[in-house]
């Protein structure tokens, strides 16, 4: 009789869990992150049968461990494993897989699922994956579907790679009915997943060097995802064989080195006013990868909708996304490995009529990176302190909030093509994502510091986090806690539309400092600038000589809303407005 929990696929076969791990040992996956379910116990074996293969990484909340598997996929290209059990599980990770559509992240989530006997009754727990996640233009995942059959399980998780990487990147999910999971298959792992790649059409790129070499103001917006270290290179030499300066997406900044003569600075919120200046009046903007959602064009102002004022070349993987929102003037459906290469062999003119719309790109760049001192505690200082002293390759990851715009005003990703992914944070805006970004980028990629900048509202949907960061090594890891006791951004929303009149936006914080402490980590207070450089010496030794991931604690002053303005002035400004009418 054969033993059940052989991995070997012997006449009788082995449970299809230990397939689904072999399955995914095949793809190169050698780590997976979750929460354990008794819904999904067969693979959790098949996960110890392959220990020394791929690791479990056990999660505190299955929002954290969805995060962290969304870090894997922006960090690898390929796509980040994640495993939550059915219903609660599942609806916690929601967040995650919501996150990885919007970000063009390729992502897997797998769901355990009530037996095959018991479907469409309301078991303990159930839910219909297929209709929960289902995939559409603005659905939450790519793909959604529900393995009935043992003997198929490898010919879906094959199709789940495939769709998870092919055209515009995104999530996948799969649910695991619980006895499907147990059932004995002889089933054989498929082969190593790699995309197809889409290369743009000739003809295309002769109407694009045309509209180039007539232009007088050009601009490239790069970001989305599917960019490579290969590619993103090849865009730089595209932009310097052009003199084209270049802009990076919303939370895309580490596409393109913000260090280059040519780099324009960031296209989001708390955008550059001279930056959305100059792409207002540009005569062309090349969008490579980007999705140019709401984000990004400013509300739809930026690059107006449906038909802009400017000429519009989209260049994107997503046939679905061509189109959708602009009548672009040339539409080039390729992914950005395809692409960038393709671009960077058009021969430019000998003439360049740009060159110094391109150089002064910059220079208002740089001038932007310049800001006035803010006491007792700055946070352009504080930043402008991290970027200083930490290497260049520094995994920098944010939430969602106010105090993400000083972390994407001051730092200057050196961009994939020399230091890979520098930047994880949500374009979906989601609250709770940069701290297990972090966690799961210290886990990954231990040989590289993590820094994570969070909101006091926003590091406390995901700081339990720091029990798994503790139990599974994570060390070159820091946390900055921005305490300014409320919901910044809600707070300013409210100063500007009902000034005066604050309602849900107070929070009551702990010490976070003292917290860490709990957790096993450095923990820290800051109340002033000249402070933070002594407490970032002090955590990053403790990192150094006693191994440990750090928080450093910043009180923050609440009328300190964004890097250009405070609460007062827009409450002012607020209440001002029916007197101008």
């Amino acid at each position: 009789m054969t033993d059940p929990r052989s991995s070997s696929p012997h006449r009788s076969g082995r449970p299809a869990g230990h397939a689904l791990v072999e399955a995914l040992v095949e793809q190169g996956v050698s780590t997976c992150f979750g929460v354990p379910g008794e819904s999904y116990l067969a693979v959790l074996d098949g996960l110890h049968e392959r220990r020394a293969r791929i690791r479990f990484v056990a999660c505190r909340q299955e929002g954290g461990a969805a995060f962290m598997a969304e870090a894997q996929g922006k960090l690898t290209g390929r796509p980040g494993i994640c495993f939550v059990t059915r219903g609660p599980g599942a609806t916690n990770a929601a967040i995650g897989v919501h996150t990885a559509f919007q970000d063009s992240t390729p992502m897997i989530l797998f769901v355990g699922q009530v037996a095959s006997d018991q479907r469409d009754r309301e078991a303990f727990q159930e839910i219909d994956y297929r209709q929960m996640f289902g995939p559409g233009t603005l659905g939450l995942a790519k793909w959604a579907a529900e393995v009935e059959s043992a003997d198929r399980l490898p010919e879906y998780v094959a199709r789940a790679f495939h769709v998870a990487m092919q055209g515009r990147p995104g999530p996948v999910v799969l649910a695991l009915p619980e006895d499907m999971l147990t059932t004995m298959t002889a089933a054989p792992v498929l082969p190593r997943v790699e995309p197809v790649q889409a290369w743009p059409d000739p003809q295309a790129l002769a109407r694009l060097r045309e509209m180039l070499v007539a232009a007088k103001r050009p601009i490239v917006i790069a970001g989305g995802g599917g960019w490579t270290a290969e590619s993103a290179a090849a865009l730089e030499r595209f932009a310097e064989a052009w003199v084209l300066p270049v802009a990076n997406a919303f939370r895309f900044q580490d596409t393109f080195d913000n260090r280059h003569a040519l780099y324009a600075g960031d296209v989001g919120i708390g955008i550059n006013p001279k930056l959305a200046a100059r792409i207002r009046d540009a005569d062309l903007v090349l969008a490579l990868g980007v999705r140019l959602g709401e984000m990004t064009t400013g509300g739809y102002t930026l690059i107006e909708a449906p038909r802009p004022k400017q000429q519009l070349v989209h260049v994107h993987a997503g046939a679905e996304e061509l189109g959708r929102v602009y009548a672009a003037d040339l539409l080039v459906q390729s992914g950005m490995a395809a692409a960038a290469p393709a671009l960077a062999a058009l021969a430019p003119p000998a003439s360049i009529a740009w060159r110094e719309h391109a150089a002064s790109a910059n220079v208002d760049y740089a001038a932007n990176l310049e800001a006035p001192e803010v006491t007792p505690l700055d946070m352009a200082a504080v930043v402008k302190t991290l970027a200083r002293r930490l290497p260049a390759d520094t995994v920098w990851t944010n939430g969602a909030g106010n105090f993400s715009g000083w972390l994407h005003r001051y730092v200057r990703y050196p961009g994939l093509r020399h230091a890979g992914r520098t930047q994880l944070a949500p374009t979906s805006g989601a609250m709770g994502a940069g701290f297990p970004y972090a966690v799961g980028a210290a886990l990954l990629e231990p040989q590289r510091w993590a820094v994570n900048i969070a909101g006091d509202g926003d590091f406390l949907m995901t700081g339990q986090e720091m029990a798994t960061a503790t139990g599974y090594g994570a060390k070159k890891l820091i946390s900055v806690v921005v305490d300014n006791g409320t919901y910044g951004t809600i707070r300013m929303h409210q100063e500007r539309e009902y000034p005066g009149r604050v309602s849900g936006s107070d929070l009551f914080n702990p010490d976070f400092a003292a917290m860490a402490r709990a957790f096993g980590w450095h923990g820290a207070m800051v109340e002033r600038t000249e402070q933070f450089e002594p407490a970032l010496d002090a955590a990053m030794a403790a990192v150094d000589k006693a191994g440990r991931p750090a928080l450093l604690h910043l009180k923050l002053d609440a009328d300190v809303s964004t890097t250009r303005t405070t609460l007062s002035a827009i409450r002012r400004a607020a209440e001002q407005r029916p007197a101008q009418r």
